[in-house]
């Protein structure tokens, strides 16, 4: 399960400004976005990853990374930046 992976990382990012930010410092390792959060918040987080060559995990729903990032609310982006 790809989610184990944000769940264990020592670092992360959660949220679409902060995962945005740490593609472009080149700081993520591996980039979850949720395939039901709105397009417009996770279409620009596609696009740096595609143009920087940053992997990109698609995950069912916003409530499951939410859970998977250790917070109680929804979660539409998450990167990984430390292992």
């Amino acid at each position: 399960m790809p989610l184990k992976r944000i769940a264990a990382a020592r670092k992360k990012t959660v949220g679409s400004r902060q995962t945005l930010k740490a593609i472009q410092r080149g700081q993520a390792r591996v980039v979850f976005v949720a395939l039901d959060a709105d397009r417009r918040v996770i279409a620009p987080i596609i696009e740096s990853c595609l143009a920087r060559g940053t992997p990109l995990v698609k995950v069912d729903s916003m409530r499951e990374l939410g859970k998977a990032c250790g917070i109680v609310v929804d979660c539409a982006s998450a990167a990984v930046t430390e292992e």
